[in-house]
């Protein structure tokens, strides 16, 4: 392992993905800006650039919707190398927009750059604003999404940022292909089409796209007429863990009623996640909530729980889950297990190793004490870009590249993983968070 150099290489991708005010995941494969890469991207720039990283968040919430939705693709500049491209979603944004949003992880994103800010008087201001952004934002959630259990649904694979996990399989049965309008993809281009979503799973996501559109982008309607409605641990934890993230910085900042409301969603949500654990698959499921039933798919976002506080008995499973995982393949964390008849290695998130994922897994695992186990995956993904390069994501087997090359979330991580996890770094928010587990258990 050379630090120095891993470390020179991921500020490299991220200074030349930067437009200025966002950055591109890549160049080529995704021409524009995403919400939850740069809420990703922004911690990454904090370990060089804090500024830049704060600026990355205010262009992101600058094309906030009016009813707090911040949607995941931002459209800058006209590009036709990318599809769907603005012209299909025709949300009629001031700033061109998609009309679906992406998994909520600004609030802890905005939290951890406060945190890390030498001179936290002179941001002051700016992170008030978006405090006040992202928490619109959340309270959109729990306006549109969440029902009386507190947790919230994703209307559109591409909003869980697990596009084609085989989680969606049978609720992608209800999602019809007839009156799609003819396409031409663009991303199998840019990418080996044999990593990327099939044509056939393609068809209904523009089938959703298409449906919301002629609901004139009503996020009540959507929310009550998409065919697919999934409520995903994954997403939910990275919502609770951010809403708590947002409370400390709003208690920091004396904003009590922020402090008061991100709390009592947090712990509503908490105490229900609990209905979606699983005690044969040693993890938690997703809910579809068309059918009023667990799906039964042991996917990454079952393990991904684990980025909120969740019970330390949960914890202990799922590290055990993580563990058998291990067994199977040589590079953690596989995004569906290597045993089961669906792992793919190669095809998007129904085998792949990503090293977001394996970033949240790592923060929520640390704040329990399980130290090895974080090693362990700290270990795994840097030997992975050593051996592949800064990809998009991994084969967890064989650890091929594959999607989109000189990432700059994967390079984020990078750098998150040799500051966040060094193990001569100590911080008080580990001895925190600990005792909140313990709280738990």
């Amino acid at each position: 392992m050379n630090r120095q150099d891993d470390i020179a290489k991921a500020e490299a991708i991220m200074r030349n993905n930067d437009r200025g005010n966002y950055t591109v995941p890549t160049h080529g494969l995704y021409p524009f800006q995403w919400n939850w890469d740069s809420c990703l991207s922004a911690l990454g720039f904090s370990h060089f650039d804090l500024d830049r990283g704060l600026v990355e968040l205010e262009t992101l919430f600058a094309s906030q919707w009016q009813d707090g939705m911040v949607p995941h693709i931002i459209f800058h500049e006209y590009d036709d190398g990318y599809f769907p491209n603005a012209d299909v979603w025709q949300t009629n944004q001031l700033v061109p927009t998609s009309g679906i949003t992406q998994p909520p992880v600004a609030g802890y994103a905005l939290a951890e750059l406060y945190k890390r800010a030498n001179d936290k008087e002179a941001i002051e201001g700016r992170t008030r604003q978006l405090l006040q952004q992202v928490h619109k934002w959340h309270q959109w959630f729990y306006r549109y999404r969440a029902d009386q259990s507190g947790l919230v649904a994703i209307v559109h694979p591409w909003e869980s940022g697990r596009d084609n996990s085989v989680d969606w399989d049978a609720a992608f049965e209800r999602v019809p292909t007839e009156g799609v309008s003819p396409f031409v993809r663009r991303d199998t281009s840019h990418a080996n089409p044999k990593h990327r979503p099939t044509d056939e799973q393609y068809k209904r996501y523009i089938w959703l796209v298409q449906k919301f559109r002629s609901l004139g982008w009503d996020n009540a309607e959507i929310a009550r007429q998409s065919p697919f409605q999934i409520v995903d641990p994954g997403f939910n934890a990275i919502l609770i863990r951010s809403s708590l993230a947002l409370a400390e910085l709003a208690d920091t900042l004396g904003e009590a009623q922020v402090a008061a409301e991100s709390r009592v969603f947090a712990d509503k949500a908490q105490t229900s996640l609990e209905g979606l654990w699983s005690d044969a698959f040693g993890q938690y499921l997703c809910y579809d909530r068309v059918t009023k039933t667990l799906v039964q798919s042991p996917s990454v976002s079952g393990v991904l729980a684990v980025f909120a506080p969740i019970p330390r008995q949960r914890v202990e499973q799922i590290a055990q889950t993580i563990r058998k995982l291990a067994e199977q393949s040589n590079y953690l964390v596989a995004s569906h297990p290597p045993s089961a008849p669906e792992f793919d290695e190669l095809r998007y998130w129904r085998g792949p190793v990503w090293l977001i994922v394996n970033y949240m897994i790592a923060v929520g695992l640390r704040d329990a004490g399980q130290t090895d186990l974080v090693q362990r995956i700290v270990d795994d993904s840097i030997a992975l870009i050593e051996k592949s390069g800064f990809a998009e994501y991994y084969g967890p087997i064989r650890a091929t590249p594959c999607g989109g090359d000189a990432f700059t979330w994967t390079a984020a991580m990078v750098l998150e993983f040799f500051s966040t996890f060094d193990p001569r770094v100590e911080t008080e928010s580990l001895i925190e968070l600990n005792n909140v587990h313990q709280g738990m258990s």
